[in-house]
């Protein structure tokens, strides 16, 4: 249950003297939808979480890290045309982020589908996925989930300075190994819970 979101929404909704009908009249959307953030039922999406921080007069960011902080089995995605490669890099992040629902994909719109029905945190992408960039695919990620952690995959050092020009958390050469992955995860734009006893102390 996500009872760390759930209760600072209440806490800052009465902060401003609203009730659960007032706020959902002000994002437009039915009392019960807050209701339900607030009892931990359901999150809200990044559209939602951007209108929230607008009403209640937050800084947006703190609330998608409490909805970061929230979920107890984060969403990561693996996007490689290599079907090799992407089962040994799926199999490397199982390892290093046990508590996740890791998902890979060899088509990149396969992967914007998942994206838009879940909430992604941390996305590797490679950079040549045939006829398609990963360059493209950050910035529809990035679009759908502004809060999302891109990784980029490479065989080719001299990506990286194109790399750095988007808003990815890192830059990673092929093959991914347990110690660059755990590496990596310390300097994610947006940290979240990665399970674990080794890995809470991670991002």
């Amino acid at each position: 249950m996500n009872f760390i979101f759930a209760k600072t929404l209440r806490k800052l909704r009465e902060e401003k003297g609203l009730s659960q009908k007032q706020l959902g009249q002000q994002m437009f959307v039915n009392h019960s939808t807050i209701a339900r953030w607030e009892n931990a039922s359901r999150l809200p999406d990044a559209a939602m979480i951007t209108r929230l921080a607008y009403c209640l007069g937050v800084d947006a960011n703190e609330l998608f890290q409490l909805v970061a902080q929230s979920e107890e089995s984060p969403n990561v995605i693996m996007v490689e045309d290599s079907k090799v490669i992407l089962s040994d890099g799926l199999a490397v992040l199982g390892e290093v982020i046990p508590n996740a629902t890791i998902t890979g994909f060899i088509w990149p719109q396969e992967a914007i589908e998942y994206a838009k029905m879940n909430r992604v945190l941390l996305a590797f992408l490679d950079i040549e996925l045939g006829t398609a960039s990963g360059f493209d695919l950050c910035s529809m990620l990035l679009e759908i989930n502004p809060h999302t952690n891109i990784v980029f995959l490479t065989a080719y050092a001299e990506y990286s300075l194109d790399a750095w020009k988007t808003k990815a958390s890192g830059f990673m050469l092929k093959p991914l190994t347990t110690e660059d992955v755990k590496e990596q995860l310390k300097k994610l734009r947006y940290p979240f819970q990665l399970g674990g006893a080794e890995n809470e102390k991670l991002g």
